[in-house]
This record gives C-alpha cells, sequence and structure tokens, in this order.
C-alpha cells in the first residue's frame, strides 16, 4: 500500500491511502498548501510563495514569529513596539492581510487597520513551517486577505511504524545584556495509532539595545509563556484525528514610543494573551468526488488588556477587550477527472466581543467604569462558500474560484444606537502557468479580493496611535483587483523567480479628520469608505548552489502605492528591501551570512507626516550584517548569532523602536 501527502485545513499528515502517490511531491520536495488548499510543489504554483520551515527557524533563531519573515522575499516587518511585529505583503499589513493558524483563522472582528501585534501572539518555538502567499487568498480563505495569506503550521507529532517510543528535546537561549532569556521543552510520545506532543516555553525580554547612538531602549522588555500540546489519532488506515491547544500570554509590554513621545508613566499591554483549540478529523475516500474530506471544529479566545497613565497624572484607565470566536470549517477534495480536480467547502466563524474600561484614581482608589474601546457584546458572524479548480491540458495549467461570503454584524452603542449590517462579496480569480519544460514556468493571474469591516472599524471610540476615533454606523467592504505576471525556474544549482503585480484598490476605509474637533488634545477621526488607490511592485529572487552544501541567495521588492482620491502617496509604504545570504552546511556544523537593507523612503502620505513614530523628512535607509553558525553533536546541538555587526542605528519604516544594536545570542538544545 502506497502513502500519500494528504492536506486538509490545517497542515500536512500522512495517512496510508488506496490512491496514486502525487507525482508533484516527487519532483520537489518542498509542499506548498496555502494558496490552492492542496498539496503542489513549489515551482508549479501559478503564484509567489515564501516559505520558512523549522530547519530555517532552527538555524536563524528569530526572536519571535514576525521576527521569522524578517528577510524573506517581498516581506517587511514593521515593529510598534519590542512586543510587536506586524509583516507588510504587497503594501499592505494589519487587518487587509490574512493570518492563519493550522488553517484557522487568526483574524477577528477587533483586528486593526495598520500595524497590529498578533501574529506575535504564537509561539515561536512551536512553528513547523510559516507560507507567505502574496497577491492572492480571497477566493481560497477568504475576506482580509487583501495582500495575502500568511499561514502558520505548528509542530506534528508523528507516528511509529515498530513500537512505541517517547522523545523530547529541552533548549535554552540567552542574549547578550539580558535582552533575552528563553527556555523550551518539548516531549513526543509515538505509537502505531496516536501520536502526542507537549511543549512548554518561558521566556524573558529586557529592555532592546538599539545601535551605536541609541543605546538601551527603556521600557521595552516583557515576559512571556506558553504551552501546546497536540494529539493525533489513527482511527482507520484512511481516517485520522488531531486535536490540538494552544496558549500565549504576554505580560507588561510596553509601547515604547508612548512613553518616549507622548508624556506617558505608563503605556502598556497587559496581558496580551491567545488560546485555540482545535478538532479536525480528516478522512481519505475511495469515491472521486470524496477523495480527501477534511472537518474542523474550533474555538479561539483573545484577551488584549491595556494601562496607561500620564506622567503626573493621577487615573490609571485600563482597559480589556476580549473576543471568543467558534469556529467550523470543512474542505472536500475532488478528482472530477485525470486533469480536473477542486477543493470545495464552507466556513463558519462567529465572534463575541466583550469590552471594558475603568478608570482608576490613585489618589483616592475610586474605579470608575466607562464604555470600552468597542461595544460590549458586539457580535460578527462570518459565512463562506467556496469552490476551487484545478486544471491540467499540455503545458498548461489553471486555477479557477469563486467564493460567496455573507457577514452579520451587529452592535449597540451609546451614540449610534443599534446597528445591524449585512454585507456580503462574491469574488473570484483565474491564473494559468505555462510549463516551458518541467524546470521553467511562466505564470499570470487576475483575482479580486475583499476586506469586510469589522468591529474595529464601525464601533472604536478612543485613543488609538496619535488620534481619538469616534464610531460610525455604515461602511462597506474593502475591495481589490490583482494581476500579476511572473517567471520562476529551478535547475541543479541555479534556481529563482521574478514577478510584476497591479492591484487596484476601492472603497478604502480610512480614517477621516472630524473639522475643528478635538477630545483630550487629541485630533478627533471617524471611519468611511471614502478612497481608491493602486499598489503595483516587482519582487525578484535568485539562489546559486555552486558546491555541494553551498549556497548564495539574494532577494529584493520594491512597491509603490498611490492614494488616487487625495492624490498623495498611499500610507506606510515600505520602501524598496531585501537580502543577500550565503551559508555553507558541512554534515554536524553550518554557517552563513545575511545582510538585509531597505532604502529611504520619503514618499509619504499626510498621515505619514503626521505619525510620530515616522522622522520628519522620512525613514533613512539602513544596512545591516548579521553572522549565524552551529555545531550539531550526538544529542546535543549549538548554535550561536551575531547580530548587527557594525552596529548600524536604524528603524524599519513605521515602527515606534529601533532595531538592535551589536549583540550576541546563544543557544543549546540538548535532545533524547
Amino acid at each position: 500500500m502506497k502513502r500519500i501527502v494528504v492536506t486538509g485545513l490545517m497542515g500536512l499528515v500522512m495517512w496510508p491511502a488506496l490512491a496514486q502517490e502525487d507525482s508533484t511531491a516527487r519532483e520537489l520536495s518542498e509542499v506548498v498548501i496555502t494558496s490552492q488548499r492542496k498539496s503542489s510543489a513549489l515551482l508549479k504554483v501559478p503564484y509567489l510563495v515564501e516559505t520558512a520551515g523549522s530547519k530555517y527557524i532552527s538555524v536563524y533563531q528569530p526572536r519571535t514569529t514576525p521576527e521569522a519573515l524578517q528577510g524573506l522575499n517581498g516581506v517587511f516587518v514593521q515593529k510598534t513596539n519590542h512586543g510587536g511585529g506586524s509583516p507588510f505583503v504587497r503594501g499592505l499589513t494589519g487587518n487587509q492581510l490574512l493570518i492563519l493558524v493550522d488553517g484557522i483563522r487568526l483574524n477577528n472582528a477587533t483586528f486593526r487597520y495598520g500595524p497590529n501585534q498578533y501574529l506575535n501572539t504564537i509561539d515561536a518555538f512551536s512553528i513547523g513551517r510559516m507560507e507567505v502567499a502574496k497577491g492572492t487568498g480571497s477566493v481560497q480563505y477568504g475576506s482580509d486577505a487583501l495582500g495575502g495569506v500568511i499561514q502558520v503550521f505548528t509542530k506534528e507529532p508523528e507516528f511509529s511504524v515498530d513500537g512505541n517510543r517517547w522523545s523530547g528535546s529541552a533548549m535554552g537561549k540567552l542574549m547578550s545584556t539580558g535582552m533575552e532569556q528563553t527556555g523550551r521543552g518539548e516531549v513526543q510520545y509515538s505509537g502505531k495509532n496516536m501520536a502526542a506532543m507537549v511543549g512548554v516555553t518561558v521566556r524573558h525580554f529586557g529592555d532592546l539595545v538599539g545601535g551605536d547612538t541609541t543605546g538601551m531602549q527603556s521600557p521595552s522588555g516583557y515576559d512571556e509563556h506558553a504551552w501546546d500540546a497536540k494529539l493525533k489519532f489513527k482511527l482507520s488506515d484512511h481516517t485520522g484525528l488531531t486535536i490540538a491547544h494552544q496558549f500565549l500570554r504576554q505580560s507588561y509590554v510596553p509601547v515604547y514610543h508612548k512613553v518616549v513621545l507622548e508624556n506617558f508613566r505608563i503605556n502598556e499591554t497587559d496581558p496580551q494573551q491567545r488560546m485555540l483549540n482545535y478538532a479536525k478529523l480528516e478522512t481519505a475516500g475511495k469515491h472521486a468526488m470524496l477523495r480527501q474530506v477534511s472537518i474542523t471544529a474550533s474555538w479561539q479566545n483573545s484577551i488584549e488588556g491595556r494601562a496607561s497613565i500620564k506622567n503626573n497624572g493621577s487615573t490609571m484607565r485600563r482597559e480589556r477587550d476580549e473576543v471568543n470566536t467558534l469556529g467550523l470549517t470543512a474542505d472536500i477534495y475532488s478528482v472530477v477527472s485525470k486533469r480536473w480536480t477542486a477543493n470545495s467547502g464552507v466556513e463558519l466563524y462567529h465572534d463575541r466581543v466583550s469590552s471594558s474600561r475603568n478608570d482608576i484614581n490613585e489618589l483616592t482608589g475610586s474605579v470608575k467604569s466607562l464604555r470600552g474601546l468597542y461595544p460590549d457584546g458586539a457580535k460578527y458572524g462570518n459565512y463562506s462558500i467556496y469552490s476551487l479548480h484545478h486544471l491540467e491540458w499540455n503545458r498548461f495549467s489553471a486555477e479557477l474560484g469563486a467564493r460567496l461570503n455573507i457577514f452579520n454584524i451587529s452592535l449597540t452603542d451609546t451614540s449610534l444606537g443599534e446597528v445591524s449590517i449585512q454585507p456580503s462579496a462574491l469574488v473570484g480569480n483565474a491564473a494559468l502557468m505555462y510549463h516551458i519544460d518541467k524546470n521553467h514556468k511562466i505564470f499570470t493571474s487576475v483575482s479580486n479580493g475583499y476586506r469586510a469591516p469589522n468591529v474595529d472599524d464601525m464601533g472604536t471610540l478612543g485613543i488609538v496611535d496619535f488620534r481619538y476615533e469616534v464610531p460610525t454606523a455604515s461602511l462597506r467592504p474593502e475591495k481589490s483587483m490583482n494581476a500579476e505576471l511572473g517567471y520562476k525556474f529551478q535547475t541543479a544549482k541555479l534556481s529563482g523567480a521574478a514577478t510584476f503585480f497591479y492591484m487596484k484598490l476601492n472603497d478604502l476605509i480610512t480614517r477621516v479628520r472630524m473639522a475643528g474637533d478635538s477630545i483630550n488634545g487629541y485630533p478627533v477621526y471617524r471611519k468611511e469608505n471614502t478612497q481608491e488607490g493602486y499598489i503595483w511592485g516587482m519582487e525578484a529572487t535568485l539562489a546559486y548552489r555552486p558546491l555541494s552544501g553551498l549556497q548564495v541567495s539574494g532577494n529584493i521588492a520594491y512597491n509603490y502605492g498611490e492614494n488616487k482620491t487625495s492624490k498623495e502617496p498611499m500610507r506606510r509604504i515600505p520602501p524598496v528591501h531585501g537580502r543577500v545570504l550565503a551559508s555553507y552546511t558541512k554534515s554536524a556544523w553550518h554557517v552563513s551570512g545575511e545582510w538585509l537593507y531597505a532604502g529611504k523612503q520619503d514618499r509619504l502620505a499626510q498621515g505619514d507626516k503626521e505619525d510620530n513614530r515616522i522622522p520628519a523628512g522620512g525613514t533613512p535607509g539602513w544596512k545591516v550584517l548579521n553572522l549565524y553558525a552551529g555545531l550539531q553533536f550526538k544529542s546535543i546541538r549549538l548554535n550561536a548569532g551575531l547580530q548587527n555587526i557594525l552596529n548600524e542605528d536604524y528603524r524599519t519604516h513605521g515602527s515606534g523602536i529601533n532595531g538592535v544594536g551589536r549583540s550576541v545570542w546563544t543557544n543549546i538544545q540538548f535532545s533524547f
């Protein structure tokens, strides 16, 4: 009996099956599933997809999950604070970029416009693989994927074929000047019909020390602890069940620029917490129309607390927002014919928002309860049905798909009254690839996307960044139309890709200044569907392997955005950026050098000019050089990194804190 790679909504698992082995998996060992909802060789996907696997994460030891994406082709990471990290893809971020964890939406009803910190609620040490599909995703995965989709797959326990066994590991990581102290432990059980994995991570981050002229940036450090568990059951030769739990909590996470620039004595997130529980049933059937079926039920709980008090102030403001999300998804993979397969399914998500605020007088101890940032009890329903079709003939392959999404948003607000809207969206995509030969491919795609308004758009009341926001009663979905032309190739020693894209954006939900209004010294804004614009850009990557174990690679990305309504640049467009990387691996050791760079960004929207995180005249360009090395003994692995060797003082565009200066980290892991 042969084994095939069976992909459900939440990862790669190996189940015995009666079907033939997927030939694409033999041609290229790297398999992606994000962009097409099925297993495909990376070279044959008609979009650009970037990946970071567990080996990549182990070698470079990124501090956080967002930082694991830094340097991937076309991905730019902004950091509002040390405990944040918001990736930009195709010039968009925040709630215009969809994040999935094991196939389940991380985006919820309170995801903010612009940079946010939510990707950092995924424990970097629990990750098995990350994928970034650029310029596509609304048809495949629904609302918010205007810029693309980031999918995070957590580690999978493995079945045993020769009896039961236990294994595990313990890891410790230290960084100079007390900037990081991390411990991680994992235990795994492998049996013939059951496999389990449990991991625990405890972390302390000291204040971030910047480059040659910045020094220590205080307060910026925080604490974090997380644990995760995953059980897999082989119910039969064709059916498997996965049950998983994830939990992460960050405490006392300072917003550095608020303290330094806006006269706050304390401004921090406490806690930032996420919990996810899910059960996934997968089965491989003999019937062609039900070749693979995956059903997932999930419950996700997100909590964000905030504490703030001004210098010389006497009132501590404590806010708490909680979102409970119930999800139910089903995906069916069908073999219509030898050259025609399809993925079809439904996705149902329901959010309930709880929001509160207490103003505490530190002199008298009195507590005043007020409306939270969002209307308490707001509900957000997200329901969709989709069908994706994968076609092949001669030297061509094609992707065609459509999704119908219906939303039900209801909230009660003192200023708006009872509000209920039911926006909807019907979107489609089409991609065509011409296979010049097995090593060279040309592709083009056209797709439209959307982002439905959420509770954050409609119900925000309070201080956000450097402004005061008030609620709005009626909004429409944001819409995009994306066109792309690209080329991919892979030979024994050389591989690469290049693409040009153009994205048109309509009905953008933007903050509009209420003329003459001011609250507590902050200008007053409200969100409206007022603007349209476009973003175009180019991306290229090249890798050369002249010798066994040696690889030299580089990438570059450029985005240009224009707001046609206000006749100015789009907000927060990243500068030209990229990476050059050289690495050598020899059996038990490895060494690599990395050069990260970004150009100056002085094409600024008015909102950028008003943002106190962006220097007057724009963000200067920068270059950072890092070195990494590792050594593997029998059961001990050592890794080390020397970061920012030249001690460059730099800041990624739009960030509220500078990058790390010259520093050293070491990591040791014991396996048993």
